[in-house]
């Protein structure tokens, strides 16, 4: 008699092999999104704890994108506030996270709103920030 594996027990092993891989290869995917998510996340409240520290200070939010959510690394233009946040962090997938000044009074703004496109795309849209975030954007948030 001889000794080894029949066909049926090699081609039984390759399918279970598939399909833990497969399994595996989707999980990863899935891991990367909600890390990216998060990072993400935490990249928006650095933004915005580098924000209340310079209303504490001066009274009032950085004069920067008055006008729309534009690009949030225009705040490293105003030399005051790099003294709280050196550079903007950026997007893992490279996305700008945008920043818009609110509520003028008197020459001077005291709201803000700051937004981040999460994955996948197809999230419920937040209006925390605003009602009218750019296509794809899906998270904001603003000043307390």
């Amino acid at each position: 008699m001889k000794k080894g594996f029949t066909l049926m027990e090699i081609l039984i092993a390759i399918a279970i092999i598939a399909i833990l891989t497969a399994i595996g290869i989707v999980s990863y995917g899935s891991i990367n999104k909600g890390a990216r998510n998060a990072k993400r996340k935490s990249d928006i409240g650095q933004i915005q704890s580098a924000l209340e520290l310079y209303r504490s200070d001066f009274g009032y939010y950085p004069a920067v994108n008055t006008s729309s959510l534009d690009d949030a690394t225009n705040l490293e233009d105003d030399v005051d506030f790099v003294t709280y946040l050196s550079a903007v962090p950026t997007d893992p997938r490279g996305n700008a996270y945008l920043y818009q000044a609110m509520s003028l009074n008197e020459d001077q703004y005291y709201g803000y709103c700051v937004a981040s496109m999460l994955e996948p795309s197809d999230l419920e849209v937040d209006t925390t920030c605003t009602s009218s975030l750019p296509s794809g954007y899906n998270y904001g948030r603003k000043n307390p």
